[in-house]
């Protein structure tokens, strides 16, 4: 059997080597993007281009959407030229960028009533998770729909799992950028605190990374900083964008979220400061402005 025809809309940090793999795996792929640089690129790979979101649509029996924020979603979907404009009955539709719960299930919700499934899809791992096949994928959605789209998500990446219904996967998404965002400011702080107090801030890393304090976010950011390399992986102010999305979630189910407001504040700060483009890791510098002390060599 052939491989269906991809569509996939977004070519960004994320979706560009996404977009690599799928050619790579055999998958015909139709690809659409603001920018016309990446689009170029892809297209000397054998990706194929479309005009607009809803000539996607046409050409393609699975649609993947990685874009960044609710809004852009919505409007690839639901706009005037948009892929529910020209959306066939049996199509399927795989959101991968990271949205509000609310706006997934309303997607699903317009998708069912054309007779489609719609998955939503977020992904962590951040631009080496694209890069190395190995993002998280963490789904929302119809078990027959997963299904489908399992042999797609295994060419994306490795811990694939199916939350629940639709919006689940976003909640499990706001979950884990909570956890992610928090760490990274922690972390910033430990360091900072290290460097002000006399202490080698590497050294102090090593340590923790024997001890109950290890993580991913100690590992690859902790070096990030100590290294001053704060090219965008994940830039702080999409990150920001997420955590907004979880202090919205923990508002509308009651739940207080008062550590991640704090840092959701921290990040709000950097982006006003214009360092919203940085990586997340950047974080640190909020600390080390407040703490006249820079973690690592200038």
């Amino acid at each position: 059997m052939s491989n269906p025809t991809i569509g996939l809309i977004g070519l960004g940090i994320m979706g560009k080597p996404m977009a690599r793999h799928l050619l790579k795996a055999g998958y015909p792929l139709v690809i659409h993007n603001r920018s016309r640089a990446a689009v170029g690129e892809l297209i000397k790979e054998d990706a194929q281009a479309a005009a607009t979101s809803q000539e996607v649509a046409q050409r393609s029996e699975v649609i993947i959407t990685m874009l960044p924020d609710s809004t852009d979603v919505d409007l690839v979907y639901a706009g005037e030229y948009g892929i529910f404009a020209a959306l066939k009955s049996g199509t399927l539709l795989i959101d991968m960028s990271s949205i509000s719960p609310v706006v997934a299930r309303k997607l699903a919700a317009e998708a069912e009533k054309r007779g489609c499934d719609m998955l939503d899809a977020p992904v962590s791992g951040g631009e080496a998770g694209a890069i190395t096949a190995s993002l998280s994928i963490m789904i929302g959605g119809k078990v027959a729909a997963v299904e489908r789209a399992m042999p797609i998500f295994e060419k994306l990446g490795k811990n694939i799992v199916h939350v629940g219904a639709a919006g689940a996967g976003q909640v499990t998404k706001a979950a884990n950028q909570m956890v992610v965002g928090t760490t990274i400011a922690i972390v910033s702080e430990a360091l900072v605190l290290a460097a002000k107090a006399g202490v080698d801030p590497a050294k102090v890393r090593q340590a923790l990374l024997g001890g109950f304090a290890q993580s991913k976010i100690l590992e690859a950011h902790g070096q990030k900083m100590l290294d001053r390399n704060f090219k965008p992986g994940f830039r702080i102010r999409l990150h920001e964008k997420d955590m907004k999305i979880a202090l919205a979630a923990g508002s509308e189910y009651g739940v207080p979220l008062m550590v991640t407001g704090v840092v959701g504040q921290m990040m709000t700060a950097m982006k006003g400061m214009g360092n919203g483009d940085l990586d997340h890791s950047g974080l640190v510098k909020f600390v080390e402005g407040l703490a006249k002390k820079q973690v690592g060599d200038s």
